[in-house]
């Protein structure tokens, strides 16, 4: 028992050194990996984390930031009209630019594992994502310019436009005033119609020979297979059922001349629709001839009009307003869509490529076609990518700026704003309000973070 009490009443035995050492090394270890970290963290404060509390205090503030104001600027920011459209667009853009992203993404990916070049064709289409959006935006600006000339996009839509419907060789032709007729080629006055069209003002019977004369067209656009008109007014001679005419540019090069009279040197404007009309309705029709000269046969006694339809004297087809307050948001998406990708057929063809082939097989075995494994098999295998490759393109959707503040033209900037270019405007492009600026600024940021928090889950789940 003297011997038990003994051992129980000794001290305890000193602890291990290597545990001590360990205990050092763990405590240094830390102050080295914060001390790696510490830039990055100085880093992240001066450029995020600063910023952002900086600018919620701001939005509290007046334009002069010296008048405390609360939430003022989150509701004078709802009941802006300008402001409610950028959400409006900021949805728009949101719905549909990462949709017909992640669509196209999906099928181009299927379709380039079953073609011979398909490192070309990726390399090719993810070649847009090399270019800045300065640049695209200056690329895109000039693709969608109005001038046929200068715009591409218009110059194939007026291209396209004129091979199937044709455009009017005199849009500029006009009628002179009314001038006395009679004989010797002088013809009657023509009047212009409220649709455009020209008229004579004067009655004609079958056996009668007119000529119509219009200024307004320069020589140098007249037709290569333009011909003098003077032989064709001073010979023609009208039956009994005819009406005779000629169209022609009552103007002489160089000067001189008798308005109203074909003179020798003056053109025929061929290729010209010419009507003769009785009682309000068209009963002939035909097209002038190289030197200007047409004629009606057929006709009945009577008196009748002769009729230089609208669509002679239209103005060209010059293509659609790509940048006009309808259009220009869908074309500054469109642009997104070029950039943008490539980006998401890489994403989602590597997760193609990972996909079991197994499964494919087993289905084509069973005897489904491409279409079935496609939508039963490829997508739902492919959701997780297809997620994250989704909110990726909305949470950079939200902050899209570059492409529109440069695309969109100065008188529809309003109509193509988003969020992310409303509050550069409030702040710096002319209102300089940079409390109303920080209120969007927050509001932005407030819509991002989900979508952001979503996608740090969703890498998370993956990993494990």
């Amino acid at each position: 028992m003297t011997a038990t009490l003994v051992k129980e009443a000794s001290p305890p035995a000193p602890s291990h050194p290597d545990r001590a050492r360990r205990r050092r090394l763990r405590r240094r270890g830390r102050i080295v990996a914060v001390l790696f970290v510490l830039p990055a963290l100085l880093l992240l404060g001066a450029l995020v984390v600063y910023p952002v509390l900086f600018s919620v205090g701001r939005s509290l503030f007046d334009a002069s930031g010296t008048r405390f104001v609360g939430g003022g600027n989150y509701t004078e920011m709802f009941r802006d009209p300008a402001t409610l459209k950028a959400v409006r667009n900021t949805a728009i853009w949101v719905v549909i630019a990462p949709t017909l992203l992640t669509g196209l993404g999906l099928i181009l990916a299927v379709l380039v594992e079953k073609i011979r070049w398909a490192t070309a064709f990726k390399l090719l289409l993810f070649m847009p994502m090399a270019v800045s959006f300065l640049a695209a935006g200056i690329i895109f600006r000039l693709a969608y310019d109005d001038d046929p000339d200068k715009g591409v996009l218009n110059a194939a839509a007026v291209t396209v436009h004129d091979a199937f419907k044709g455009s009017s060789s005199y849009p500029t032709a006009r009628a002179r005033e009314a001038v006395g007729g009679g004989g010797g080629g002088a013809g009657p006055g023509l009047t212009k119609e409220a649709d455009g069209a020209y008229t004579t003002g004067a009655d004609l019977s079958p056996g009668t020979v007119t000529a119509l004369g219009l200024v307004g067209v320069a020589p140098k656009d007249l037709p290569g297979d333009a011909a003098p008109a003077h032989p064709a007014a001073t010979r023609q001679e009208a039956g009994a059922d005819e009406v005779r005419g000629v169209v022609y540019l009552d103007f002489t090069p160089g000067g001189g001349g008798e308005p109203g009279v074909v003179d020798r040197q003056e053109s025929g404007l061929p290729g010209m629709t010419v009507e003769a009309v009785r009682d309000g309705r068209t009963v002939a029709s035909t097209t002038t001839a190289a030197d200007g000269s047409f004629r009606f046969t057929g006709l009945d006694g009577g008196s009748y009009a002769v009729k230089l339809p609208a669509a002679n004297f239209a103005p060209p087809y010059d293509g659609i307003s790509w940048l006009g307050p309808t259009l220009v948001t869908p074309a500054i998406i469109g642009s997104y869509l070029w950039i943008w990708t490539g980006f998401a057929m890489v994403l989602i063809g590597a997760g193609l490529s990972a996909l079991p082939r197994d499964a494919l097989e087993a289905a084509r075995m069973d005897g489904a076609n491409e279409w079935q494994i496609f939508r039963r098999i490829t997508v739902p295998l492919l959701a997780p990518v297809l997620t994250v490759v989704f909110v990726t393109l909305v949470i950079n959707v939200m902050k899209v700026f570059d492409l529109v503040y440069i695309i969109a033209p100065g008188p529809v900037q309003e109509d193509a704003t988003v969020l992310a270019t409303q509050m550069w405007l409030v702040s710096f492009g002319g209102g300089n309000d940079q409390g109303m600026g920080s209120a969007l600024g927050v509001l932005l940021l407030l819509l991002v973070v989900p979508a952001m928090v979503f996608n740090v889950r969703r890498f998370r789940r993956s990993q494990r």
